[in-house]
């Protein structure tokens, strides 16, 4: 899919422009403060999800308005579409013309994988920040998903709630059965189609990331979950079943469950090495771009499009092979890169440079 243009009104600082935009590479530059993140984020809103920088409403509008208004004309789905968002307190859509009960009618129509700064805590952060890229991830290609989660962290809540209560008495441990019984069943669920995705994710990521590398390192990933049993979830649900059993003294002595969906991570390594204490910046950055755009290409083999990929401030700490592959070596792909550095645009050998200054576009 490709997106043509987006007009912007009264949308953070950004002026009542248009921004045309071509088919190959687009990099948007401009000093800090100008605009550039926040003409990414209005395209983003397109693909029917929050912010990527978890704004609300009323902070996209431009001070002193009532009202913030969007419009984008994109090709997906083999022909011309257009698209238009009005946003107050709440958002209105407009899909082709018609009025769509809410902008999440967007999601699969047009579609953008994200990179931005703070999916850096993928490598930096804890256990936690991986497995909210997976869901994430997973929850575009089954609808039902976010749903599991939803049911998973509820039961994993009682259940919390329950060994907190029957550590100062006695009488309740047969009491978790249940709440070990259901437990198990939907955390095997999760777990099993996260390693499914991460099976999908593993050649993807190591293709893209030799590209990014020039083939000068190579990355592995590994879902690790220590009662996944080859993918059943008959099997997994009773594996996790009999550790929840083998450890219930150490949860209730904690007040906490120990074992579970909430424990699984996403291992992550360059040339053998944990790459969250061994890669260098650099090394960890293209860990992360590598797993967002083979998350994209995961994805365009579900919808049979390939996503646009948005790329906020990614430059920095890149060196000169990285940065090239980004600009001039990604073929098939429409990129939209933000950078302050004026002298990267020198790199750019075809493609679209889009100058922001306070909030306008100047396209050269």
């Amino acid at each position: 899919m490709i997106a043509r243009r987006l007009f912007t009104e009264y949308y953070r600082n950004l002026a009542a422009d248009t921004v045309e935009l071509c088919d190959g590479v687009n990099v948007i530059c401009g000093e800090n403060g100008q605009g550039k993140t926040n003409l990414l984020e209005a395209l983003c809103l397109f693909t029917g999800v929050r912010s990527f920088r978890g704004a609300k409403n009323p902070e996209l509008i431009q001070k002193g308005q009532s009202f913030a208004r969007l419009k984008l004309d994109f090709f997906a789905g083999q022909r011309d579409q257009s698209a238009e968002l009005v946003i107050t307190d709440k958002k209105q859509a407009t899909l082709n013309g018609v009025k769509l009960t809410a902008a999440t009618g967007f999601i699969g129509t047009f579609c953008a994988v994200v990179f931005s700064p703070d999916n850096m805590g993928m490598i930096k952060g804890g256990s936690g920040e991986r497995r909210k890229f997976l869901d994430a991830a997973i929850s575009q290609h089954y609808p039902a998903y976010p749903r599991l989660l939803v049911e998973y962290n509820r039961i994993l809540a009682q259940r919390n709630a329950f060994l907190k209560k029957s550590a100062s008495t006695r009488g309740f441990e047969d009491m978790l059965d249940i709440w070990d019984e259901n437990l198990s069943k939907t955390g095997a669920k999760i777990s099993c189609k996260r390693a499914q995705y991460v099976s999908q994710l593993c050649g993807k990521t190591e293709e893209i990331f030799d590209g990014i590398s020039s083939g000068r390192e190579r990355i592995s990933i590994r879902y690790t979950c220590g009662y996944l049993t080859e993918d059943s979830v008959t099997e997994t649900a009773a594996a996790l079943k009999s550790q929840l059993e083998a450890h219930r003294a150490s949860d209730l002595a904690q007040g906490c469950t120990n074992y579970g969906a909430h424990r699984d991570d996403l291992a992550i390594a360059v040339n053998g090495l944990s790459a969250k204490q061994y890669a260098s910046q650099g090394q960890k950055r293209s860990c992360v771009l590598a797993l967002k755009l083979a998350e994209a290409s995961v994805l365009e083999q579900a919808i049979g499009e390939r996503p646009v990929a948005v790329l906020d401030d990614v430059m920095s700490e890149l060196d000169g092979l990285r940065q090239d592959y980004l600009m001039n070596r990604m073929e098939g792909w429409q990129v939209l890169i933000s950078c302050c550095d004026p002298h990267t645009v020198k790199g750019l050998s075809d493609g679209r440079v889009i100058e922001v200054r306070e909030g306008r576009f100047t396209t050269r």
